[in-house]
């Protein structure tokens, strides 16, 4: 069973790009609710956080009301339910200084939480794009990290996990992706499906593109026999999804063809083609990502 009972949620203050970074709070609440745990609310101290009232005294900062600036910026983005949202939670606000992604990945550590949860972009986080700052924590910790959709919509819109996609590259890590993956799908009754993308059969030659068929097809079948393998070590029952080509492109058309709510994904060992993409893959299936 999922054991997830501290959750590390880094807070851009103001709140600068509010459907990606509010949806994401509403996500962190929903699993808070769903697991009972307890929300650790971390806000990275910036030249930006003044404008929102951040105090610059740090004595000051122990009577400062983090909630009470995300209610009132949430309102003023159209979305009056962050408050009841969060309500019952057991939330701690943290202020820190320091260069954001550091002092992120050295929170988690410090408090051992459970999963990091944030969002895949923004524009005030740091003085790079928060893209920067997400892409170094997944490469700074091996705790998991949920990321939040990359993609701007018009309203907020609930967290539903009805099918889970996991992404699997075959390896000594294998099972704790479909381990998480299946978890998950067990706690919200949702349809699991298991993916891996193969290596490309495609080349250039006089004319254009084209694809070895051959080729591709014995890599399908590598797969599948591998995939079929894994499911027998781990008890884990699924449907299946093989592809091959360019991993972002190819787990978007797979989101898109299961319906996914949530990608699951292995971003270990180092060095592997999931980490390697791990960024690209979260700006490609514009749905949550959970990287483990």
């Amino acid at each position: 069973m999922l054991n997830i009972k501290r959750i590390l949620l880094p807070i851009d203050i103001p709140i600068d790009v509010p459907i990606n970074c509010l949806d994401v709070i509403h996500q962190a609440a929903i699993l808070a609710h769903h697991f009972n745990s307890q929300i650790i609310m971390l806000h990275v101290v910036t030249a930006q956080s003044s404008d929102a009232g951040v105090p610059n005294d740090k004595r000051a900062w122990a009577s400062w009301d983090m909630l009470a600036v995300i209610e009132r910026e949430a309102k003023d983005q159209g979305d009056s339910s962050i408050g009841p949202a969060l309500q019952g939670l057991s939330i701690r606000s943290e202020l820190a200084e320091g260069e954001v992604a550091e002092v992120i990945v050295q929170t988690a550590e410090q408090e051992k939480v459970d999963l990091i949860m944030m969002p895949s972009y923004s524009r005030t986080f740091d003085a790079f794009l928060m893209g920067s700052v997400t892409a170094k924590v997944l490469n700074g910790t091996e705790r998991p990290v949920w990321t939040g959709a990359h993609v701007q919509r018009s309203q907020e819109q609930k967290l539903a996990i009805r099918n889970v996609l996991a992404a699997v590259e075959f390896g000594p890590r294998a099972d704790v992706t479909v381990s998480w993956a299946a978890q998950i799908a067990a706690e919200f009754g949702a349809r699991l499906t298991l993916a891996n993308v193969t290596a490309s059969a495609e080349y250039w030659g006089p004319g254009g593109d084209y694809v070895d068929e051959k080729l591709k097809d014995q890599l399908v079948r590598d797969a599948s026999e591998q995939m079929s393998t894994l499911q027998q070590a781990t008890g884990v029952k699924a449907d299946v999804f093989i592809g091959s080509g360019h991993v972002p492109k190819v787990l978007s058309q797979a989101a898109k063809q299961t319906n996914a709510d949530l990608l699951v994904t292995g971003t270990y060992p180092y060095g592997g083609q999931l980490r390697t993409h791990g960024y690209g893959i979260i700006c490609a299936v514009q749905i949550p990502v959970l990287s483990v």
